[in-house]
C-alpha cells in the first residue's frame, strides 16, 4: 500500500501535462497540424482551473470551428454565419453573470460578420472573442479572406492577391483597438510552447478582467496555419507562417485595460 501510494505521488510530482476534462474525448475534425486543437485545448484549461465550467457560455458560428460543441465540455450554442457576437450580446445582456466568449475565424469574423464585430467592440459588450486568422477560408474550399497576405494565392485568387484589384488584408486587432469599447486587444499564436504559454496567459486575463466585470470588450486574435488550404505539411505551414504572416500580422498585446500599448 505504501508503495503504491509513493508511486502516486512520484507520478503526480512528474507530470508534465495532463488533458482538461473540459475537452471531450471526441476525436479532432480538424486537420493534422491545425492549431485550431490547441486553441481549444487553451480556452478549456483556463475555464477549468477558474472552475467557471457551469457559468460559461461559448458562441461558435459558421466555419472549421462550427463543430466545437462536440469538443468543448461547456454550454455551447451556434450561431448562424458571421454573427456570434451578436448572439453573445443577448446573452450576455440576459445573464450578466455569465462568462461569455466567441470563437471565430478570419472568414467568418472578418467578413461577414464585420459589421457585428465592429459595432460589439465599439459598444464596448463585456465578453471575450477569440479571432482565429489562418489568412484563408479553410473550411469552404481555400478561398482568398479579408486576411489574406498580398501576393497570397487561394482558390480564388490563383496567380495571388493583388491589392490593386482585390484591397488590402485587414488588421482587425489593430482596427478594433482603436474603439473606446475595447478593454483588451493582443495578437497571439500557438505553433511552439512559448507561444502557447503566451498566449493562455493573454486568455486567462481576458476571463479574469469578465469575472471582475470590467467594462469592455476582450479581443484575442490568434494567427494559425492552415496547411491543407495552403497546400503545406504541417511544419512547412508553420514555417511560412512565422516567415510572412507574422510580419504583417505581429504578435503581442496593442491595448491593455483600455489603453494603447503599441
Amino acid at each position: 500500500m505504501k508503495d503504491e501510494l509513493y508511486t502516486d505521488i512520484v507520478k503526480e510530482e512528474n507530470l508534465v501535462y495532463k488533458k482538461t476534462s473540459l475537452m471531450t474525448d471526441n476525436i479532432l475534425s480538424y486537420c493534422p497540424g491545425c492549431g485550431h486543437g490547441t486553441a481549444h485545448r487553451i480556452i478549456m484549461e483556463i475555464i477549468d482551473e477558474f472552475g467557471i465550467q457551469k457559468d460559461t457560455i461559448g458562441i461558435a458560428p459558421v466555419g472549421c470551428s462550427v463543430l466545437a460543441y462536440d469538443f468543448m465540455n461547456i454550454d455551447m450554442q451556434q450561431a448562424a454565419h458571421g454573427r456570434a457576437p451578436a448572439v453573445a450580446t443577448g446573452i450576455k445582456r440576459t445573464w450578466p453573470k455569465k462568462i461569455v466568449f466567441t470563437y471565430q475565424g478570419d472568414g467568418d469574423l472578418a467578413a461577414i460578420g464585420t459589421a457585428e464585430t465592429i459595432h460589439t467592440c465599439n459598444r464596448g459588450e463585456n465578453f471575450l472573442i477569440v479571432f482565429i486568422n489562418n489568412g484563408i477560408y479553410g473550411m469552404t474550399g481555400g478561398q482568398m479572406a479579408p486576411t489574406t497576405l498580398p501576393g497570397m494565392k487561394s482558390s480564388t485568387c490563383p496567380y495571388g492577391r493583388d491589392v490593386d484589384m482585390m484591397g488590402h488584408p485587414l488588421k482587425i486587432a489593430e482596427l478594433v483597438a482603436l474603439l473606446p469599447g475595447t478593454h483588451l486587444v493582443s495578437r497571439q499564436a500557438v505553433h511552439t510552447p512559448a507561444a502557447v504559454r503566451k498566449t493562455k496567459n493573454i486568455i486567462k486575463k481576458a476571463f479574469e478582467y469578465q469575472l471582475k466585470a470590467k467594462t469592455g470588450t476582450c479581443f484575442v486574435e490568434i494567427v494559425s496555419n492552415c496547411n491543407s488550404g495552403w497546400k503545406m505539411t504541417p511544419v512547412q505551414a508553420n514555417k511560412w507562417m512565422e516567415e510572412n504572416m507574422f510580419p504583417y500580422f505581429p504578435l503581442g498585446d496593442i491595448k491593455i485595460e483600455g489603453k494603447l500599448v503599441q
